[in-house]
């Protein structure tokens, strides 16, 4: 996906990281937000975009972007629950 406009109220570093860790870290982080925040995601791990695209639909969350970076991937994903 292109590059993106979006702002993140929260940053989660899990670039290194392998699965499940970046989506137990998203997890983690979501438990302890507000309604509404947005949180970026990095993590270099190929098998994280379809997790936390399942968690998200799951979840009640909203995976909004993906945006490669070259050696990570930042998911945007908006807390709605």
């Amino acid at each position: 996906m292109a590059d993106t406009q979006l702002e993140a109220d929260v940053t989660v570093n899990a670039v290194g990281s392998s699965c499940p860790g970046p989506l137990m870290e998203l997890v983690g982080n979501a438990k302890d937000v507000d309604p509404g925040t947005v949180i970026r995601l990095q993590s270099s791990n190929e098998g994280t975009e379809p997790d936390v695209a399942e968690w998200s639909e799951e979840s009640g969350n909203e995976l909004l972007d993906v945006v490669d970076r070259g050696d990570h991937w930042d998911l945007y994903v908006r807390i709605d629950d």
